[in-house]
């Protein structure tokens, strides 16, 4: 079964021409074009009702948000700010995916009648299934990070995700192509594509964000790897025993921990943005058991670091994120103009850093920090996030039951 990310916004429509020539439904194939001899592919639908749905192993994400003017379309994700805009005919689309407040653009085609998101040519020499200690950047000191692949494959095609201390990569979907990997996601934000040389014990490949990222990465085969424990990354400094800030609301009111609301509660701390997938993952994941284990003592609040340029534009983006994923709990502005993490450990000095969007802070009844934990990992990684939910659930029943 997919995991169907369903975003209930109003489909509409504007258009000076024939419907008739509005694009084709069935099977679409999305191609992103990263550079003049690298193509990022991911499968899509166009249903009879106009709504495009792109999949990633067992995610589907459905795109409503579309307009046609004459011979222009434009699709909108319903979170994310990043847009496709182009000229279309029934059965190709082409023109730019477009994030505006990073200056980026990637170049991209949709095609009518092929789903494939990879062809092989060569039966697979290596099932890749397991688990992989990975290391990206292995040359470089500054950029070096660890990650831990997990892998499923079937006959040629593979699924899983690379869970690094800070997230996972989300949905990866591909193929073993006789000695080479490939495999691709497409969130709504970002555009990632990973190649590698295969052998029985070692990959050997690079991966390419966009067309403003690539980076080499190496992998052997080792099922006993397990990462640095994600409670153990982020701490507060000798010193301090609570959390202090003071960050405006959507309504323009600052909002503090001081406040009422918060007094004598267990609160769960937030840090996020609303450009972030992991971020989405998780903010789903909340609003889903705050649906289900409401509590008069249990608060939730976020705080946004945000890269777009104005505060408009970032409040803007906190209130779409609200009302379309029904958000019950504030969301703070923390920061605008920048998600750089330097910059968000200005603006909470008491953190010994700011690792990762997302992390989480647990703070209990008498205001005191118990716990930090950095980044989210999803339901790409399967067990590990069944892991987390049930130690979240379990952890905050036990503040609760605290006097």
């Amino acid at each position: 079964m997919r995991t169907l990310l369903l975003f209930c916004i109003p489909l509409f429509f504007i258009s000076c021409t024939s419907e008739t020539n509005r694009p084709k439904p069935g099977n679409w194939r999305l191609t992103f074009t990263l550079s003049p001899q690298k193509e990022l592919p991911v499968e899509m639908k166009w249903s009879e009702e106009g709504v495009i749905s792109m999949m990633n192993a067992s995610e589907v994400i459905e795109w409503t948000d579309i307009e046609f003017t004459e011979d222009s379309i434009t699709l909108s994700h319903p979170v994310f700010e990043g847009v496709f805009k182009g000229v279309y005919s029934e059965e190709k689309i082409t023109g730019n995916y477009i994030k505006p407040s990073l200056d980026r653009v990637v170049p991209f085609t949709m095609s009518y009648g092929n789903s494939n998101r990879f062809e092989t040519t060569t039966a697979a020499e290596n099932n890749i299934a397991g688990i992989w200690e990975t290391v990206f950047s292995p040359e470089s000191e500054a950029d070096r990070y660890l990650a831990k692949g997990i892998f499923e494959q079937n006959g040629d095609a593979v699924t899983g995700t690379f869970r690094t201390l800070t997230g996972d990569y989300r949905f990866l979907e591909g193929v073993v192509d006789g000695d080479s990997l490939r495999l691709s996601t497409f969130d709504g934000a970002h555009v990632f594509l990973f190649e590698a040389k295969v052998t029985d014990t070692t990959l050997n490949g690079t991966f390419y964000s966009g067309n403003h990222w690539v980076e080499p990465f190496v992998a052997k085969r080792n099922d006993g790897y397990e990462l640095q424990a994600a409670d153990s990354l982020t701490f507060l400094k000798p010193g301090y025993e609570s959390l202090a800030f003071e960050f405006p609301n959507t309504e323009g009111a600052l909002v503090s921990l001081e406040d009422p609301k918060f007094q004598d509660k267990v609160v769960i701390v937030q840090i996020m943005g609303t450009w972030c997938p992991n971020c989405l993952d998780e903010t789903e994941y909340y609003v889903e058991y705050l649906q289900e284990n409401a509590h008069p003592d249990l608060e939730f609040i976020a705080l946004a670091f945000e890269y777009t340029p104005t505060e408009a534009k970032a409040m803007e983006a906190i209130q779409r994120l609200k009302e379309r994923k029904k958000v019950p709990y504030p969301i703070l502005l923390a920061q605008y103009g920048s998600s750089d993490k330097q910059a968000a450990n200005e603006k909470l000095p008491m953190l010994n850093h700011v690792l990762s969007y997302p992390t989480t802070i647990f703070i209990d009844r008498q205001g005191k920090v118990r716990k930090i934990h950095t980044g989210f990992n999803g339901k790409a990684t399967r067990e590990v996030y069944t892991e987390f939910t049930n130690d979240f659930e379990q952890y905050v029943a036990s503040l609760l039951e605290e006097q």
